[in-house]
């Protein structure tokens, strides 16, 4: 029996490394077969393709069911033990629908017509195939880019050339022939590409008449993607769908989305998803309730308006498949609720994830205290203190006074000017809206070109503060402009601690954000002095203006984006692209990080004032 074991001992160690080679391979000929896969999709449905190439293509997919077929097959066949440890429930049941696929090749088709014929000509049709194999594939990819970080990459780095990678892959997509009506250039492609990807909203041709279904399907997909961020979805879809990861990998996962521990990861990740649908499709029905039968649409188009102008106003996009945006004759008359939902839509998208998720947390607790009660007939009179937590309440507060301030000032300077002729609810309706969009949504009802400067200069402001951190919406973030405010009371009062509501904000806390303004400040400059350059007929306020809506995000312009030349769009597309991965995030990725030493310098006083 001991040299049985030693036989077996001997020969699991002479196999192993052979098996481990052959799966490696296996999973690269994988990760090919997913790219390949979804690229024979696209070229198939982004153009008009022969009889000879959609024949070539069902080879393909064909070769890409057996790749699948083949590394599942292996992994439980040689390594049963790890494949059911890393193997989730639903891989499990991703697994069972694929080899579900075998049935028509193993049995001929039912020749008695019913319920099992059916079920043969279900399981041999190519939607159910393709379909299988591209979420097959998009698991597969999204697990390979979480493993990545594993190899103790960059985080930073990794997030912002995922960013980069689907900006490029949109930049593809959108110059497929089926995308356009009549062709667009690989620079506007670029631009209105990392404009929905980085959930901005600035154009440089015009939207509705230039895209086709398939082009805004491919820009409403390219903003769900961006305002949620690549990571979250990669990371949701690795760690929900494939099973475990390495510690290391839940630790990245974990700083990106602002999750409090290792436990609650995934229900971070799944709060985010499940917020963001929930919020999405209640303001789609609201938006379908307040145009219905309005706009001479049939009902398929109504809804399809409704989900995108509510997935681009969540998101912060300002995206809209509208001629002249939201200032279109059809909604400026009679549709005040529908000004009101998307400004809501905004809102909600601009104040961040972890509120929303406090939002939560609040509710179940008074549910729970109502149960109670009405289990007990005891009114629970005790009360929680920190039900709202420190970075809720500082959002909120900067949040809600931006709103007022901003509703109130742009109602003074257009009452009798941009709103002239307008109803008294009208106004104060429009007011409002477009007090909303500069926090980084970018839609227009009205030409902001002929708003007046005072308008124009809280347009500024509030684009450059922006939403909430962790939010799909972009600017130096309520947050970071609150400690600063809060720093600077401080040094006026003369006190060496910042605090607020009971709470010392933490010194990493006031570095980062006096960091970020300060950066904004630095690369705005830059940018706009570049701009100015390369654009003499702008004014200064029109370059500082649509460069500010570019770092920030936001989307609003004064009808300069479609006259900038291709330099131009470039350097307000590099632009978005900075304020939408971050400027702090960006450098950590860049800039080598210094190790903490153990000594100190002796400390020096600079003279300030």
């Amino acid at each position: 029996m001991k040299i049985y074991h030693k036989f077996l001992l001997y020969q699991n160690k002479w196999i192993h490394p052979y098996i481990r080679v052959a799966l490696g391979v296996m999973t690269t000929l994988t990760y090919l077969a997913s790219i390949l896969l979804i690229v024979g999709l696209v070229y198939e449905h982004g153009f008009t393709i022969s009889v000879a190439e959609a024949h070539q293509l069902q080879r393909l997919y064909h070769g890409v069911w057996i790749v699948f077929l083949s590394d599942i097959s292996l992994r439980i066949a040689l390594e049963y033990k790890d494949t059911r440890q890393t193997f989730s429930k639903l891989t499990w049941i991703l697994t069972f629908l694929l080899y579900l696929t075998l049935v028509p090749v193993v049995f001929h088709r039912p020749e008695v017509e019913g319920a099992i014929q059916a079920v043969w000509d279900f399981l041999n049709g190519r939607i159910y195939h393709l379909a299988l194999l591209l979420m097959l594939s998009f698991l597969n990819l999204s697990y390979g880019l979480v493993r990545l970080l594993g190899r103790r990459t960059n985080p930073s780095l990794i997030l912002a050339v995922s960013f980069l990678i689907i900006i490029l892959i949109g930049t593809g997509l959108l110059m497929l022939p089926r995308s356009t009506v009549a062709g667009i250039s690989w620079v506007d492609s670029l631009f209105i590409s990392t404009s929905a990807v980085c959930v901005t909203g600035l154009t440089s041709v015009d939207v509705a008449s230039t895209f086709t279904t398939t082009g805004f399907v491919i820009i409403i997909l390219l903003i769900q993607i961006g305002g949620l961020g690549v990571m979250t979805l990669t990371s949701f879809f690795a760690m929900f769908f494939m099973g475990n990861t390495s510690l290391y990998n839940q630790l990245v996962v974990r700083d990106m989305v602002s999750s409090n521990s290792l436990n609650s990861l995934l229900s971070t990740l799944v709060y985010i998803l499940g917020f963001t649908l929930a919020i999405e499709g209640a303001g789609m029905l609201a938006i379908w309730s307040d145009i219905h039968g309005t706009m001479g649409m049939d009902i398929h188009e109504e809804l399809a308006f409704s989900a995108f102008h509510s997935i681009s106003a969540f998101c912060n996009a300002g995206f809209s498949t509208l001629p002249g945006n939201l200032g279109n004759p059809l909604l400026m008359s009679g549709h005040n609720p529908f000004y009101i939902y998307i400004s809501l839509l905004i809102i909600l998208g601009g104040i961040g994830f972890p509120i929303l998720v406090n939002f939560k947390d609040i509710i179940l607790y008074h549910i729970r205290r109502f149960w109670r009660f009405l289990r007990t007939w005891e009114w629970d009179g005790r009360r929680f203190y920190h039900l709202y937590n420190l970075n809720t309440r500082i959002v909120l507060i900067v949040t809600f006074l931006l709103l007022v301030v901003g509703t109130a000032g742009i109602a003074l300077f257009e009452w009798n000017a941009s709103f002239a002729g307008m109803s008294v609810a009208d106004k104060w309706t429009q007011a409002f809206f477009n007090a909303s969009c500069p926090r980084t949504a970018g839609f227009s009802s009205v030409d902001l070109a002929g708003l007046s400067v005072q308008t124009l200069l809280i347009y500024l402001i509030l684009m450059w503060i922006g939403g909430g951190s962790q939010s799909t919406a972009g600017g130096i973030k309520v947050n970071a402009f609150a400690v600063v405010v809060l720093n600077l009371v401080a040094v006026l009062r003369g006190t060496e601690r910042v605090e607020v509501f009971g709470r010392e904000l933490s010194y990493d806390s006031i570095r980062r954000s006096n960091a970020t303004v300060v950066m904004s400040f630095g690369v705005l400059f830059v940018f706009i002095f570049i701009i100015s350059i390369l654009e003499p007929k702008l004014s200064l306020l029109t370059v500082t203006f649509e460069c500010v809506s570019a770092i920030s995000t936001v989307g609003s312009s004064l009808n300069a984006t479609p006259l900038l030349g291709n330099d131009s769009k470039l350097l307000v597309a590099l632009l978005m692209f900075v304020g939408r991965v971050g400027l702090i995030t960006l450098m950590l990725g860049i800039i080598k990080q210094k190790k903490n030493t153990k000594y100190q310098y002796p400390s020096g006083q600079i003279i300030i004032n």
